[in-house]
């Protein structure tokens, strides 16, 4: 492959290790990397899951993020956190704040609460060569947070994230590179089911095709990746190669958005009675995000999941004659699809919505049968009230029934407990 073409930057992939269970520590004054600390989402549920595990944990008790909270240790060392997503949310906020204090703005984006891309390209005369770059930002996050970090440096957000999940966080010094011209001694090698972006399902396609590592995927013909797999199988043959053209800087917050949806695993199983109230509050969420970006949709989206007992579920979607974002129009599709394709036995476990088709807001048609500019007057009333005062602060008599999720939802960041 020649390279020669393809553009060259140093970006760095930082991702804060434990980050979830190394705040907890630092808030009890404890040493992250000695104590033995579990964060679990809900505490009050035996089957709940390990949100993350402190270093001394996972050594020790092989406990990861997909172990459940009855799975625990029995050791009177281990202190079980509950989940806090708004205090990890600050904490992340600061450290991306302070790494503003070296780069611009348009040079960050963030992955996730944990993990980030920063460009640093052009900052070698004031801080040195991107190794020393990584040192310097690896001893910020230790020393003002006390958390600890691994660091991957690539030409691209994909050489740098692929190196710190498959060298850094096992260097010495938790920071690892990787060049176009090291793809392959570094990650050919490597079991494509430890790259970024490739999923089990993916993996056992590309198994059965006789591609166990990165070195087979990049060797195997581009004509039979694309026509297998489409475009996806394209991206991931550059990938093989390390080639990534993804912008390196840029306003990485603003998406266009295709759709406005909601969806919840309840905690119990919902009978038929019940669901209404959910459905009513779910349409609420989706409609409210829609009219704050003044967008209407044409086509409204159910999806429900039963029972683990029976199985099953349903989605479909129906169309309507004219855009709208408001909750009783859009919750009225949804319980003539709920209504359509129930079975009218199995008890609910899981529910979404979503409101799709979309168009800029427009003006209200006028009709003798509906009084649709009192019911944006309305709505828009109630978005201000909740923007002034809180989610809470207007609500539906049905969300205060047994099915209601409003109040429990507006509790919790991110499908955990603030």
């Amino acid at each position: 492959m020649d390279y020669q073409g393809y553009p060259r930057n140093d970006v760095l992939c930082i991702d804060m290790r434990s980050f979830y269970a190394s705040v907890e520590c630092m808030k009890r004054g404890l040493d992250p990397k000695k104590a033995l600390l579990a964060v679990v989402g809900d505490t009050t549920r035996r089957g709940s899951i390990v949100l993350a595990a402190s270093p001394t944990l996972k050594r020790r008790y092989g406990i990861s993020n997909v172990s459940r909270y009855f799975e625990l240790p029995d050791d009177p060392g281990l202190i079980i956190a509950p989940a806090h997503m708004g205090d990890y949310l600050e904490v992340s906020v600061e450290i991306t704040k302070m790494i503003r204090n070296y780069v611009p703005q348009q040079a960050i984006h963030v992955y996730s609460v944990d993990e980030l891309w920063v460009t640093i390209n052009g900052l070698n005369k004031l801080y040195g060569n991107p190794y020393e770059i990584a040192h310097m930002l690896q001893f910020e996050i230790r020393e003002q947070f006390g958390i600890e970090s691994v660091i991957g440096i690539g030409d691209n957000k994909f050489l740098a994230k692929v190196v710190m999940d498959i060298h850094a966080k096992k260097a010495e010094d938790g920071i690892a590179e990787c060049r176009y011209e090291d793809v392959e001694a570094k990650l050919w090698p490597c079991d494509i089911h430890d790259v970024w972006g490739i999923g089990s399902r993916m993996t056992k396609n590309l198994n059965r095709m006789g591609i166990l590592t990165l070195g087979d995927l990049a060797r195997h013909p581009l004509k039979y990746l694309k026509k297998n797999f489409g475009i996806m199988g394209e991206q991931l043959y550059w990938h093989a190669w390390g080639i990534d053209l993804s912008p390196v800087y840029g306003n990485f917050v603003k998406t266009e958005q295709k759709s406005y949806g909601h969806g919840i695993t309840l905690l119990r199983d919902y009978e038929k009675e019940e669901i209404y109230a959910c459905l009513l509050d779910l349409c609420e969420e989706a409609c409210r995000r829609a009219r704050t970006d003044d967008k209407e949709g044409r086509t409204v989206h159910l999806g429900i999941g039963y029972s683990s007992e029976t199985g099953g579920g349903f989605s479909r979607s129906m169309s309507i004659q004219s855009p709208t974002n408001i909750t009783g129009d859009m919750y009225q599709v949804c319980l003539k699809l709920f209504h359509r394709f129930y079975d009218g036995e199995s008890k609910i476990r899981r529910a979404s919505v979503a409101l799709t088709n979309l168009n800029d807001g427009c003006d209200v048609q006028l009709s003798l049968f509906n009084n649709e500019p009192k019911k944006k007057d309305l709505a828009d009333v109630m978005d201000r009230i909740r923007d002034e005062y809180g989610t809470t602060a207007v609500l539906r008599a049905s969300s205060y029934t047994s099915g209601g999720i409003t109040i429990e939802r507006s509790k919790k960041i991110g499908g955990h407990y603030a």
